[in-house]
């Protein structure tokens, strides 16, 4: 559906950005994010995230419809379409007609067959590692134009932002993690050895040093260890 008001779309966009409010739970926003996508974007009927992996995998997240996850694994398969060149390289890729378009011999005629007359694919990039592309399909050919494009990126932003987040996110949350894990083991050190809290840090440094092994890996085998023999005396 195309929102013809400004103010409308002004709302959509207001409502878009919010979700993006830290702590967020990052699958709901992106579902929330793509659906204000078919909302929002002139042409567009379903939408999808094709997330890049660390092992060289990609993957759909969020899709709209079950259609789209058929296309998208198409394109996956057979290594061609706009979802998988904007993940991997090009920063848009368009096609007005799918079923026509000689780029894609393979999957064109098989995203026709799946009801797709066109489709748009916008890369973007959450740092440090991840990198996919938003996903637009239309039913209709020659469907989509300036407005799809214009309002496509600037949904790829967000989508990116929202990644970006995430991540940041689980960064705090790991550094949180540690740090409470750490801090226990300097009390079980002093306890332990009769030290103050500078020489029983510095006890866990030396003993990770030593052993080749990370501060947490130490402080958390410590306070293992204390609950272990705890529960092995009750």
């Amino acid at each position: 559906m195309t929102l013809d008001p400004s103010d409308d779309l002004a709302a959509v966009m207001t409502a878009a950005a919010a979700a993006l409010k830290a702590p967020i739970d990052l699958g709901k926003t992106l579902e929330h994010l793509l659906a204000s996508v078919v909302e929002t974007v002139p042409g567009v009927d379903q939408a999808s995230l094709s997330i890049t992996t660390r092992d060289g995998r990609i993957e759909t997240l969020a899709p709209t419809d079950e259609r789209v996850v058929l296309a998208d694994k198409l394109q996956y398969q057979l290594l061609e379409g706009p979802c998988l060149e904007a993940a991997l390289s090009e920063p848009v890729v368009e096609t007005p007609d799918l079923a026509a378009d000689p780029r894609w011999p393979q999957y064109g005629p098989k995203a026709a067959a799946l009801g797709f007359g066109a489709q748009i694919a916008f890369q973007f990039r959450a740092e440090p590692h991840v990198r996919g592309a938003l996903n637009l399909y239309a039913d209709q050919p020659h469907s989509l134009d300036s407005d799809t494009r214009a309002l496509g990126a600037l949904f790829a932003g967000l989508v990116a932002v929202a990644m970006g987040w995430s991540r940041q996110e689980d960064t705090m949350n790991q550094a949180l993690i540690t740090r409470n894990a750490i801090g226990q083991a300097v009390g079980i050190v002093m306890e332990r050895y009769t030290l103050s809290p500078d020489r029983a840090f510095a006890f866990l440094v030396r003993t990770s040093q030593d052993s080749n092994t990370k501060l947490r890996t130490v402080a958390e085998r410590i306070v293992t260890d204390v609950i272990t023999r705890a529960a092995n005396q009750n």
